[in-house]
């Protein structure tokens, strides 16, 4: 589904011509949104506009990961984006975030959902033999924006199987988090019990990726019980395994994309441009050159430059074991890098907050097209859900639900050996402890980090600057809250 892309209309235009009393009503050219779904073509051509706002979801990933304690927003200066800047320190507020920020993200996951009840509030107006699984995978698409949504900013405004048009900001109040959670459920267990393991095209949702997002969701609400079932469903009954040590190295890298690890991953393309003038437009991960470092020259034509965005912190460093070899795949150490490849060289004095460590998992690769502006068009996939994670989810949930740790021990060192690592032994708190801390280096540079954090409540001791029962959730924009004639009061704190 890399290349392509629908463009639609959602609602009615009117063409209306006056003269004396007399009005006439000219069909528009575009298709009427209310016309629309009368073949199993318009389902699918809706479908893949759902899929669409997959791609904008990279700012996501990048500011989690800056807000966490793995790096630092770093980029040109201390001005360079201020809105992720402030994110990094822990002082952004409910203002400041239109420009690139909090509100257009907010918007976009919302525009995301609003395409997916498009589909779902018409499901029933054209039958055809493959509207099912159509079904299932909006569903999944749903629950995956409107778990962004409720991660971010806890009760959020919902309707459901039903577009939101303006002026119905004015009368949906916030939704608890309860009840978009509850929604969330119920559309993974449709989309797991509906799919199969293996989709019909490459980027398609699979079953093995509504067991696990359901997993994750289940895991962040502490209901370990649930989330124990459904992802040791998906262990002992789906396709997926551990890449083996010799084929780790290259696991990040684009001729290893959509690999047997990979559970749900989000593609990317090159072919078609981009401009900074539509971020949500793109079809290429703009992330990739953001995370790159400026002034860097890759005498072996791998590596691209970038952005310097997204640094890793030497504590995340040091978080790794001796002898692991997920290091050296996870964070470039430009110094030793440079050692390695005579005639590479960087100039450190052109970025902000540089650590001389980046993220190797998204950094641009030389060799794509740079149709347009070359940071904007990197066609590297996105690993939205691994296998890895899901052992480790499996662990936790077994471990804290007080289920069984030595399944969780199994799991949680099959992570490790891979890595080139010794079991753990531990049970109790100080398995819990281990389980945390895997997840930490195994999964670092991919976005999940700071929501850990949270949903455990080690925020407040680990990042800086987080204040408790505040920075758990994002500021809804005030943008947002002044166009619903102040009905919605922000979350606590802002």
């Amino acid at each position: 589904m890399k290349n392509l892309k629908i463009i639609y209309i959602l609602f009615t235009v009117f063409v209306i011509y006056s003269c004396s009393d007399d009005f006439v009503n000219v069909d528009a050219l575009d298709p009427n949104s209310e016309d629309f779904f009368n073949t199993e073509e318009d389902y699918q051509d809706a479908l893949v506009a759902a899929y669409d706002y997959l791609q904008s979801t990279s700012k996501f990933v990048q500011f989690a990961e800056i807000a966490s304690d793995n790096t630092l927003c770093g980029g040109e200066s201390a001005t360079d984006s201020p809105y992720v800047q402030q994110i990094d320190d822990m002082i952004h507020s409910a203002v400041g975030q239109s420009d690139g920020g909090l509100r257009t993200m907010w918007q976009w996951m919302y525009e995301a959902v609003n395409r997916c009840n498009y589909i779902m509030e018409f499901q029933d107006k054209t039958d055809f033999s493959n509207k099912t699984n159509v079904i299932a995978q909006t569903r999944f698409l749903r629950a995956y924006y409107n778990f962004i949504l409720v991660k971010w900013w806890g009760d959020v405004p919902m309707l459901v199987d039903q577009r939101i048009r303006f002026g119905d900001q004015f009368s949906i109040p916030r939704t608890p988090k309860s009840e978009v959670y509850a929604l969330i459920e119920q559309d993974l267990i449709f989309a797991a019990n509906n799919l199969n393991y293996t989709g019909y095209e490459t980027g398609r949702v699979t079953k093995g990726a509504a067991q696990a997002l359901l997993g994750k969701v289940y895991l962040y609400q502490d209901k370990f019980a649930e989330s124990a079932d459904v992802l040791e469903d998906l262990i002992n009954n789906g396709p997926h395994r551990l890449l083996t040590t010799e084929e780790y190295p290259d696991m990040f890298e684009r001729y290893n994309e959509n690999n047997i690890e990979s559970v749900f991953e989000i593609q990317y393309s090159d072919v078609d441009g981009g401009s900074y003038g539509c971020f949500q437009c793109l079809e290429g991960n703009y992330a990739a050159f953001f995370n790159g470092p400026r002034g860097f020259f890759d005498s072996t034509g791998f590596f691209d430059n970038g952005y310097s965005f997204n640094v890793p912190v030497q504590e995340v460093v040091d978080a790794f074991e001796d002898g692991d070899i997920r290091l050296e795949y996870s964070i470039l150490d430009m110094a030793k890098y440079i050692e390695d490849n005579p005639g590479s060289s960087w100039d450190n004095t052109q970025g902000y907050e540089q650590t001389g460590y980046f993220n190797r998992k998204i950094m641009a690769r030389q060799g794509d097209l740079n149709n347009g502006d070359a940071a904007l068009t990197n066609p590297d996939n996105y690993r939205a859900i691994r296998y890895a994670d899901v052992l480790l989810m499996a662990a936790e949930a077994l471990n804290r639900g007080g289920i069984s740790d030595s399944r969780a021990q199994g799991y949680l060192n099959e992570v490790r050996n891979r890595a080139m690592l010794s079991d753990v032994t531990t049970t109790g708190n100080n398995l819990t402890t281990a389980i945390w801390k895997e997840r930490r280096v195994e999964l670092v540079g991919e976005g999940h980090r700071f929501f850990d954090l949270v949903r455990t409540g080690r925020a407040g001791a680990e990042i800086d600057g987080f204040q408790v029962g505040k920075h758990e959730l994002f500021p809804i924009p005030v943008e947002e809250i002044l166009l619903s004639g102040n009905q919605w009061e922000n979350n606590p704190g802002y």
